[in-house]
């Protein structure tokens, strides 16, 4: 398994807590969309996130990232 895997998967779990509609997570979902996230869960959910990987996303990074794909492939970036 990759370092991009394994930081999926990471994510993934991350996801679980606040996936109350119980959507499959997948590399296209989307977190306003697929699992209609308001911004304080979103808050919540990148607070989680930062505290696992040991990271900062900024708020620029994340206006920019839609779907789970895209914030596995930014804490690859960030942890690089």
């Amino acid at each position: 398994m990759s370092d991009r895997d394994s930081i999926f998967e990471t994510v993934k779990a991350q996801i679980e807590p606040f996936n109350k509609k119980g959507v499959t997570v997948t590399e296209a979902t989307t977190f306003q969309g697929d699992l209609e996230w308001d911004s304080l869960t979103v808050m919540d959910f990148v607070a989680a996130v930062e505290d696992e990987f040991d990271i900062i996303i900024t708020m620029n990074m994340q206006a920019e990232i839609e779907t789970v794909g895209q914030l596995a492939d930014a804490v690859a970036k960030l942890k690089n």
